[in-house]
């Protein structure tokens, strides 16, 4: 069944916000506090590990790095086209107007645990290979694999930061339906260097989640999520960086 990955993923998203809210609730401020921390730490080593995978490879007996100028330009440009365009703002005013729909208006941290939930789940090479994998072969196993990994995620998430963190199952049904979709047009440009990138720089900007999470709110992750196709697009130049 063509979408079955997509419907499973955000399915293991609501159930783990759902596991999420009610275990947080035994949860003292101090507690949560503690658990935010150590979920932050956590992502910020797995980012580490996918960036490193993407920088570094290994020669014979020495170990080299490379991709660095494609880290900075993409990074740099993306940058300043998420903020030119106001990507974070967009995240934000969308968990607004959801946190007064669903009736959570009187909760101050619903948006910032919306979005960063949003971010640390809808980011990722996983998505959009699972996606694809989904629209042509019907093949859901990626995506699969991912609503576990996700549904531990917001667990934890929804657990130490509330429960906007459920409704990141919404962006992540969007983005990896319209991926499902679309696949037999996207396919073709998705090679194996457009992913290699898409992990690289994608890694980058879950380890910014991860200092948020650790250290408070100090930098605009959504407004650098331009980088990540700016990432892919470098991936068709005649030249490497």
């Amino acid at each position: 069944m063509t979408g079955l990955g997509t419907i499973l993923n955000s399915a293991g998203i609501v159930f783990g916000g759902i596991v999420g809210r009610f275990a947080g609730k035994f949860l003292k401020p101090q507690q949560q506090d503690a658990l935010n921390k150590a979920c932050g730490v956590s992502i910020l080593f797995i980012a580490i590990a996918g960036a490193m995978e993407g920088m570094l490879k290994i020669e014979g007996n020495e170990i080299s790095s490379g991709k660095s100028m494609l880290v900075v330009l993409c990074l740099a440009l993306g940058t300043l086209m998420g903020e030119i365009i106001g990507v974070e703002k967009g995240f934000e005013r969308f968990g607004e107007w959801l946190r007064e729909k669903t009736g959570n208006g009187g909760n101050a941290g619903f948006v910032n645990a919306f979005v960063t939930a949003s971010l640390t789940v809808s980011i990722g090479a996983m998505a959009i290979v699972g996606a694809i994998q989904d629209g042509l072969q019907g093949d859901a196993s990626t995506l699969m694999v991912k609503s576990v990994l996700d549904c531990v995620i917001i667990v934890v998430m929804t657990s130490a930061l509330g429960t906007g963190a459920i409704f990141s199952a919404i962006p992540v049904f969007l983005f990896e339906g319209g991926m499902t979709l679309l696949a037999k047009w996207l396919a073709p440009l998705i090679t194996e260097a457009a992913v290699a990138h898409l992990s690289l720089i994608g890694s980058i900007l879950i380890f910014c989640i991860g200092l948020n999470l650790t250290g408070g709110k100090k930098i605009r992750v959504a407004n650098m999520l331009p980088a990540v196709f700016l990432a892919m697009g470098a991936a068709y130049l005649p030249w490497n960086f």
